[in-house]
């Protein structure tokens, strides 16, 4: 297996792991966002009711949690922006463009 060190080798990772278990077919884009959603709101539920100091100091075993939360999220985007063409990388850059025009920084 190719090690994973990016999201084109993740989203390649990915095809061939649906792929073998053809999953393929259900992973149309309104599947895969009710999935991403539900796997956002798990990342949710280990936050809820926290202080914002402890959400900041997680201990090991919820930390390992919300990694495999956030992995999950990843996952589900990366399929999602991959079945509907969309890189990524480039909606971020361009998005943070928009944000830099829209939510200028004060000046100094």
């Amino acid at each position: 297996m190719t090690p994973i060190t990016d999201l084109v080798t993740l989203r390649d990772a990915l095809r061939d792991f649906c792929a073998a278990r053809d999953w393929h077919r259900f992973h149309t884009p309104k599947n895969l966002v009710m999935a991403l959603s539900v796997e956002a709101a798990e990342l949710v539920e280990h936050f809820q009711w926290a202080t914002p100091e402890e959400s900041l100091a997680l201990p090991a075993d919820k930390r390992a949690a919300v990694a495999d939360e956030i992995a999950d999220v990843l996952i589900y985007l990366t399929e999602l922006a991959d079945v509907l063409d969309i890189d990524p990388i480039a909606a971020a850059r361009e998005k943070i463009v928009k944000n830099a025009a829209k939510y200028p920084a004060p000046s100094r």
